[in-house]
């Protein structure tokens, strides 16, 4: 098992690509956390997830607020008595839109996608130091390596991302904690329908989701559960020597 002692958190973590996390470090051998702003979920989450022995805790945080983001990681850390890795995965699509832009959506994307991710990296360092280091992987996507003519804040959102990755992979070195980052494709997910269909009739959301895929040379979207497996494999010691890299997960939308 590649996680097998390991303690992490996983945001985001109650549907989508985060719950398949969730399912899949827990049969790797790690203990998590999981953190999510939707208690119902997380209830679900532990009900049909937990495998018995201890190893599945939840936190209850909104993400989009500082104390949120910075409050949820002492709350796991503490719950799992320390944190060896940290996937920060919390994000939404935003405005599809740049013209006659909403400044409080603006914001909330901005909150979501960047400053979630910034200030649960700041918070889980002191933790992970304790530990002798460490793994931190964030949630960008490809629209963090190409730019999205869909979604230009959730683009700028997820280059910063891509930004911050590199950074900190350096910044954190001397800690022994590795940070990278996962770019998914558009996904089989939940949140599909907020990039392909924001003010359009599903007719067109149809349409625009078939014209991604048609751009993808494995001419699918991407699955939670291989999102999942990068993510698995960023975090684990099998990449012990992988710092600072934006890992696309795309069919190879992005290698055009």
């Amino acid at each position: 098992m590649r996680l097998a002692n390991k303690l992490a958190i996983v945001t985001a973590a109650a549907s989508g690509m985060g719950r398949a996390g969730v399912e899949l470090f827990l049969r790797e051998g790690a203990s998590v956390c999981a953190v999510d702003i939707n208690t119902d979920a997380l209830a679900a989450l532990k009900a049909e997830v937990d495998p018995r022995d201890g190893r599945l805790h939840t936190v209850q945080a909104d993400l989009s607020t500082a104390e949120g983001a910075r409050d949820s990681i002492h709350a796991a850390a503490e719950k799992l008595g320390g944190v060896d890795v940290l996937w920060a995965h919390a994000g939404i699509p935003g405005p599809g839109g740049i013209e006659g832009l909403d400044v409080a959506e603006y914001q909330l994307a901005f909150a979501l996608n960047v400053q979630s991710a910034a200030f649960g990296a700041g918070e889980v360092i002191s933790h992970m130091r304790k530990r002798g280091g460490g793994s931190i992987v964030f949630t960008a996507s490809v629209s963090g390596m190409v730019g999205s003519m869909w979604s230009p804040v959730y683009s700028s959102c997820k280059f910063a991302v891509v930004g911050l990755t590199k950074s900190l992979a350096q910044t954190f070195a001397p800690d022994k904690v590795r940070v990278n980052v996962v770019c998914p494709g558009l996904a089989e997910t939940p949140m599909k329908v907020g990039f392909t269909g924001r003010g359009v009739s599903a007719e067109a959301a149809k349409a625009a989701e078939d014209k991604y895929v048609s751009g993808v040379p494995l001419g699918r979207l991407v699955r939670p559960e291989e999102v999942a497996q990068a993510v698995l494999w960023l975090a684990s010691d099998d990449a012990g020597f992988v710092t600072g890299i934006e890992l696309p997960v795309d069919g190879g939308f992005t290698c055009k």
